[in-house]
């Protein structure tokens, strides 16, 4: 699967720019600021429905304007899907598979997969469970929907536990025989949450610490563990043992709300440990598992976008995550970066196709096509 066109209007910084991609590498490269990052985010809106950095979706309108539309065209098992995506202030937004509205957008969700790499991706490492939490979810509900209802379920089901426990506080009285209705329905949704984490951290492992240690070329010891309530214990019996401590505290202190992804180094916290690159390169090893799990899941690899991904890295770990994305398991990769000239070593490397776009005052001004300088709207 690849993405043969991409139109923007009024998305961003671009009042209107049409792409045409190379099916194997495609380097947006110019100065910060100019929208390489922009074209990457629209990438996802077409696969994800949403943006990758921000939840409100009128940031995407360009300045001045009132709307915004995304359209591009997938070829996907040798067929072409156009889809469409737009976005008016005060209206909901739009996706269109062949011109045909979707009517709920989560059914648009994992037909034409996309992994983001980004400077964001930090979050992981530097905020708390919750950021690890979103990890797991953006990754399985993508392809279980069973999953997704049962997260919502069990998220409904934990805010009238805790909204008992805070009245229970506030009234001086108990009714035990409440709060086990919202027990049972906690456990009944959280098991089968517990086991999918728990199953996509075990298909996770194996290919993260592959990566790592080719990135790193074997220079540190990295380990990845999934840490959850309903690991060591059973979990109706951990909500009745902690129901004393729930109604002084005023709300509910086990269960899958507190999963969390231990992420180490050389047997030591990596947020603690490593330096910049080291985390840099142990996010990207993660991500690059992540796309593996999808591609398993799908059949098909999802288009890997990797925005600025070589800063901070030196140049044996960015010809190793080259190497690495380069092999047959990777198909169409989109990458930004500040340095035309360090693209242009990686791809003269490497005999791809690929198209490097070079990007200035908002507009993709030139094309170089395999080393040829082509017109961007052939």
């Amino acid at each position: 699967m690849y993405l043969k066109t991409l139109s923007l209007t009024n998305f961003k910084n671009y009042e209107y720019a049409k792409i045409i991609f190379s099916p194997r590498i495609n380097c947006f490269v110019g100065n910060n600021g100019v929208g390489k990052t922009n074209i990457l985010d629209a990438v996802h809106y077409l696969s994800l429905t949403k943006s990758f950095f921000y939840a409100v979706d009128s940031i995407g309108i360009h300045h001045g304007e009132d709307y915004f539309i995304i359209d591009g065209v997938f070829v996907k098992k040798g067929e072409e899907d156009q889809i469409y995506c737009a976005f008016q202030r005060q209206k909901q937004k739009v996706m269109k598979k062949n011109g045909k509205v979707y009517q709920k957008l989560s059914d648009h969700v994992g037909n034409y997969p996309v992994v983001m790499i980004s400077p964001a991706d930090s979050v992981l490492i530097s905020e708390g469970s919750g950021e690890r939490r979103r990890f797991f979810n953006k990754i399985i509900s993508q392809y279980d929907t069973e999953y997704l209802d049962s997260v919502l379920n069990y998220n409904k089901a934990l805010q009238q536990r805790n909204r008992l426990l805070k009245e229970f506080g506030s009234s001086g009285k108990f009714d035990r025989d409440s709060i086990l209705i919202w027990d049972a329905q906690l456990v009944k949704y959280g098991k089968y949450v517990h086991r999918q984490r728990t199953d996509l951290v075990n298909e996770l492992i194996p290919v993260f610490r592959q990566n790592y240690s080719m990135i790193s070329s074997g220079k540190e010891s990295v380990r990845m563990a999934y840490r959850s309530h309903l690991s060591d214990a059973d979990f109706a019996g951990a909500l009745v043992s902690s129901l004393d401590r729930d109604r002084f505290l005023g709300y509910t202190t086990v269960g899958v709300h507190k999963d969390d992804l231990v992420l180490e180094m050389d047997g030591h916290p990596v947020k603690q440990l490593g330096s910049q690159g080291q985390q840099k390169s142990y996010l990207v090893a993660l991500k690059l598992a992540k796309f593996e799990y999808i591609r398993r899941k799908s059949g098909i690899p999802p288009v890997l976008l990797l925005d600025d991904i070589f800063d901070k890295f030196d140049a044996e770990r960015v010809g190793q995550i080259i190497r690495l994305v380069g092999n047959g398991r990777f198909g169409q990769i989109l990458i930004t970066d500040t340095h035309e000239s360090r693209l242009r070593e990686i791809l003269a490397a490497h005999d791809t196709d690929y198209k490097l776009f070079i990007i200035k005052n908002n507009k993709i001004n030139e094309v170089i096509h395999n080393g040829i300088r082509i017109n961007e709207t052939e």
